[in-house]
């Protein structure tokens, strides 16, 4: 990790038309898997982790694309 990391992921980085089309793409297939989640498993504990899980697996790829990757 260096100064250069921090600076990346710490700044605001304007979308491409691509990647707001990759955005889209990854929000509506972590929307459709948390969807199956809600509907497939008990209100629980659980199920609040496995549905907030994927929330930050869609953030942390959104987070890949703006930042290039790393």
């Amino acid at each position: 990790m260096t100064n250069a990391d921090l600076d990346n992921w710490f700044t605001y980085h304007s979308p491409t038309p691509v990647q707001v089309t990759q955005y889209l793409a990854i929000r509506e297939a972590g929307k459709q898997f948390a969807e199956v989640l809600l509907a497939q498993t008990p209100a629980s504990a659980d199920q609040t982790v496995a549905i907030r899980k994927v929330r930050e697996a869609v953030m942390v790829a959104n987070q890949s694309i703006a930042c290039g990757g790393k």
